[in-house]
């Protein structure tokens, strides 16, 4: 059977004309300098996996279990944690932590890999928010996760936050973690 190539050739013909044709847009601006800000924060997060209305609910899991872990390895959690100014469940609530962690160790030594916004809803940095992506070894008495972004007022931040476990239990994974973050920022 025949191909019909005129129908072929007008084709390649047409497209080579329109990419020949095209043009890409773009507009150069001066380079802005911005003086880097350092912003320190501390605050609590509350993340509850047990009760009623747990902020930390499961959404996958692994097929295969290792250990005896409260989050067995290959668990993922979705968050919508409370941020507060302290330790207490009273202490103001200052704004909330959205995202995901993930049991990334398959043996003792407990580890999550998490994706997390840190928004604020209250004070001097409401409607801004810093992200956070990064390994969080839990059994480590100092460890730190990477600040990798953020917006409002944190608009391309960079920094680190150091994390100490304010209060843990063990039984059902309920936990309040303490944040002393330096955030880089324009």
């Amino acid at each position: 059977m025949a191909i019909p190539r005129l129908p072929i050739v007008l084709s390649v013909l047409f497209l080579v004309s329109i990419s020949a044709r095209s043009e890409y847009y773009s507009r150069t601006s001066r380079r802005v300098h911005l003086k880097p800000k350092v912003t320190h924060l501390r605050f609590f997060l509350f993340d509850i996996l047990s009760g009623d209305k747990p902020t930390a609910v499961k959404v996958a899991h692994s097929n295969v279990t290792f250990g005896t872990s409260v989050i067995p390895f290959g668990t993922v959690y979705a968050i919508d944690d409370p941020l507060r100014a302290g330790p207490e469940y009273n202490s103001t609530l200052i704004g909330n932590a959205r995202g995901m962690y993930m049991s990334a160790s398959r043996g003792s030594d407990f580890c999550l890999v998490m994706y997390i916004d840190y928004a604020f809803t209250a004070g001097k940095f409401k409607g801004s928010s810093i992200s956070v992506f990064s390994r969080n070894p839990v059994t480590e008495a100092k460890r730190e996760v990477a600040v990798v972004g953020g917006r409002g007022k944190f608009r391309m931040a960079r920094g680190f936050a150091k994390l100490k476990t304010h209060y843990l239990n063990v039984n059902n994974g309920d936990a309040i973690i303490e944040y002393d973050v330096t955030v880089f920022h324009y």
